[in-house]
């Protein structure tokens, strides 16, 4: 069953949870600016699932929270976020 993509901040850390895919991101892409604001570290261990669009968002994401002077962190990067991120050769700086 599919899990809704919710998130939580607390302080520096922005914590996603459900599925980051097509079918649940858009809240998050229509809050992106006030998601990242004053953030950190994205904090991936509360997702079940990431397609290519979130892969999309999440390198989105990363380049928002550099615009705004600071230095970009992913935690708990499931082994599935890793394989996309080979298949499609993305440098390591983009998914830090």
């Amino acid at each position: 069953m599919a899990e809704q993509l919710s998130w939580t901040r607390e302080g520096e850390r922005l914590s996603l949870h459900g599925e980051l895919d097509q079918d649940f991101l858009v809240p998050l892409w229509d809050a992106r600016n006030d998601a990242t604001q004053g953030v950190s570290v994205i904090d991936l261990s509360g997702l079940s699932r990431v397609d290519t669009a979130g892969l999309a968002l999440l390198v989105h994401l990363v380049e928002l929270i550099r615009s705004q002077g600071r230095t970009a962190n992913l935690e708990g990067v499931s082994e599935k976020v890793a394989t996309l991120k080979g298949l499609y050769n993305l440098p390591e700086d983009m998914i830090p």
